[in-house]
């Protein structure tokens, strides 16, 4: 019986759940098609007590952000960025659970079974 290669299945995976993390992700700003899969998006409250405006500020880096690099996506599946707003450091993490958001996701690069959780935060909320 010939040996699967499980780096590649693994990085064909997350290359497909980074495509998914990124048009979820760019429809904060630019808005959900049907393809977009299907979350909610959290902000600390930590961030919100930093006003309305850098909330603003905030949501729309986080759409626009695509500096991934070894250090902050390891993986390759896009689901974390550290970009700074207005001189201040955030954190963003997306988490896949199954469609009840109760467990993690049996299926995270199947849209049909999966929900994103997208988290804004301050380093010190981590």
């Amino acid at each position: 019986m010939p040996e699967t290669d499980t780096t590649t299945e693994t990085s064909a995976e997350a290359t497909l759940i980074a495509a998914q993390n990124d048009a979820f992700r760019k429809s904060i700003t630019d808005g959900a098609t049907p393809k977009t899969p299907s979350g909610q998006v959290v902000v600390t409250q930590a961030v919100q007590s930093m006003g309305d405006a850098f909330v603003l500020d905030a949501l729309r880096t986080v759409a626009a952000f695509d500096t991934f690099t070894e250090d902050n996506d390891p993986w390759g599946d896009h689901c974390f960025g550290a970009p700074e707003v207005n001189g201040v450091k955030l954190f963003w993490k997306i988490d896949l659970y199954d469609l009840d958001y109760e467990f993690g996701s049996e299926a995270p690069a199947d849209p049909d079974r999966t929900r994103r959780v997208l988290t804004i935060m301050l380093p010190q909320d981590y």
